[in-house]
């Protein structure tokens, strides 16, 4: 069975994509300052959340748990600072951030976490906790979450 095509659709979706709406310099400002708080406040909760579970590790179960889990947090929070940085450095650009410059930034930084974590597993051998480094880095990858409490985040 054959569909008809139907050149009343094809005619209202050239009518909507052809009228874009191109912001001013003060909505382009605003949307900047938005993205800007936003990528801030996602670094800052993965740093807080990252010492909060440190915290915790050392009172409950010492100082090498306490460690282990800064360690932990931090080889994802490291490499997410550093993006971080470089996208902030991409928006303060004239023409903006590049699509392809964001991928390579996350592949970067995924390769980066791996490399961080293999290195804290090769110094810290014998003295690390690993429920403790496990506990870190996934409370770090997903401390963006705790944004979600806040109504302006």
């Amino acid at each position: 069975m054959a569909v008809a095509y139907d050149d009343e659709w094809d005619d209202a979706l050239e009518d909507a994509t052809s009228q874009y709406v191109v912001p001013t310099a003060e909505q382009l400002a605003a949307l900047n300052r938005g993205a800007l708080r936003t990528l801030v406040r996602s670094v800052a909760a993965q740093v807080v959340t990252g010492i909060a579970v440190a915290l915790i590790a050392w009172a409950v179960a010492g100082v090498g748990a306490g460690v282990s889990a800064l360690a932990g947090a931090a080889a994802c929070a490291i490499p997410c600072v550093l993006f971080a940085l470089r996208l902030l450095i991409g928006m303060a650009r004239p023409g903006g951030a590049n699509p392809a410059t964001f991928f390579l930034g996350e592949f970067l930084k995924l390769a980066s976490t791996g490399l961080l974590l293999w290195l804290v597993v090769e110094v810290g051998q014998d003295d690390l906790v690993w429920p403790a480094l496990i506990a870190g880095l996934i409370v770090a990858l997903k401390s963006h979450y705790w944004l979600l409490l806040f109504k302006d985040s």
